[in-house]
């Protein structure tokens, strides 16, 4: 049964004719292209690859950059095309957004006319696959800590260190990995097959099963001075990228919210106990789905709110850590309140609570944990950083 959409307080009312569009073409093919996969897709751990081309065809991949085969979409339809291809899985979400606002955002705002040239065309058509190498074993919310090194040597630059928990890193054609030097945090572009670079996937995962996540191993690996990207000084360059992802995160988890509340909606009505009534009929049963559908609301109103902010060019890394913070923790506890609903049902996978409440916990740790994105806000509004 296709989607029909959660809007208990008219905001679709608030989109345009074109936003609304861009959205029931992302929810269409959701429905269509990768409901049918994922399930599957997530008992093998295997991500749905022979979706890359269709993503492209589609226009989402780099959909809110201008130029070099991108779509050139506003950031609210951009938005909105992560709250529907997350409200199928979060793994799917994360492929696109990290094609877009990990590699090719960098590449685009920090790199050469040679590497746009090369590079942008190919990941916007699917033809190659990127990763974004910040994170390392030893420091995650602390990237101003990084060990990975960059020395130059002769016209190029050596690299030595160890990057993990890499989305698409052992399907990606080139990974945009951080590195410090002397003059501070650089990037580059590393392509596939370079020697010295290397990488393995994590497996045993309970969350995000249907994306590829990979360490990145950088031993003696020799880059050209032409794959650094030139325009990125500075550990505010990769910040910024974080900041481009973060923003359809607090998109996409909405989209795992409306799938949990929508289905523990329709299974209250249908499920009966006690004197054979849809247990939708008892109190403790609405006060959940009234929870749900007001937190829903409100965090509809945060995204569309910021992206306009972001279309006005308005918009500061503190106000995305608000939406991502509240947007997971919300869509977080819709998943349990559904998986509660659904009573014993809810563990399997007939239903997709599970899936969606275990994505959801590796949504809530990655691009800045719940605690690091308050320490943000804390900071916006006292004027003082506590990080240390």
């Amino acid at each position: 049964m296709a989607f029909r959409g959660v809007d208990y307080f008219c905001i679709d009312s608030l989109f345009s004719e074109q936003e609304l569009l861009v959205r029931q073409t992302a929810r269409r093919f959701a429905d269509e292209q990768i409901a049918p996969l994922i399930r599957d897709c997530y008992r093998e751990a295997r991500f749905p690859s022979e979706l890359i081309p269709h993503l492209a065809e589609m226009g989402f991949l780099g959909a809110n950059l201008e130029g070099y085969g991108c779509a050139g979409m506003s950031n609210v339809e951009y938005g909105l095309i992560m709250q529907e291809l997350e409200r199928i899985d979060s793994g799917v979400r994360s492929f696109v957004s990290v094609q877009g606002a990990l590699v090719m955002f960098p590449i685009l705002q920090y790199g050469a006319d040679e590497q746009k040239q090369k590079w942008l065309p190919r990941l916007a058509s699917g033809q190659a696959v990127g990763c974004f190498g910040l994170t390392e074993p030893d420091f995650g919310s602390n990237p101003a800590g990084m060990r990975t090194t960059a020395r130059r040597e002769g016209d190029g630059w050596i690299l030595n260190g160890e990057k993990t928990w890499i989305t698409n890193g052992s399907a990606a054609d080139v990974a945009v990995v951080w590195a410090r030097a002397p003059e501070g945090v650089v990037g580059f572009l590393v392509e596939r097959g370079t020697p010295g670079y290397t990488t393995s996937d994590i497996h045993g995962k309970w969350s995000m099963r249907a994306s590829v996540t990979s360490s990145l191993a950088l031993a003696d690996c020799r880059v050209a001075e032409s794959q650094r990207l030139p325009e990125a000084r500075g550990l505010r360059a990769p910040l910024s990228c974080l900041t481009q992802a973060r923003y359809g995160i607090g998109w996409g988890v909405v989209g795992a919210a409306m799938d949990c509340y929508e289905t523990a909606r329709q299974y209250s009505l249908v499920r009966k106990q006690f004197d054979d009534r849809p247990i939708a009929s008892h109190q403790l049963v609405q006060e959940k789905l009234a929870w749900m559908i007001t937190e829903i609301t409100k965090a509809q109103l945060l995204a569309l709110h910021a992206g306009r902010m972001k279309d006005q060019k308005k918009i500061e890394p503190a106000h995305i850590s608000m939406l991502k913070r509240n947007n997971v923790a919300m869509a977080l506890e819709c998943a349990r309140l559904s998986r509660d609903l659904l009573g014993a049902n809810g563990i399997t996978d007939e239903y997709p609570i599970m899936r969606h409440m275990c994505n959801l916990e590796t949504v809530k740790t990655y691009e800045g944990t719940d605690h690091i994105h308050a320490l943000v806000i804390g900071e916006r509004v006292t004027g003082v950083a506590a990080y240390r």
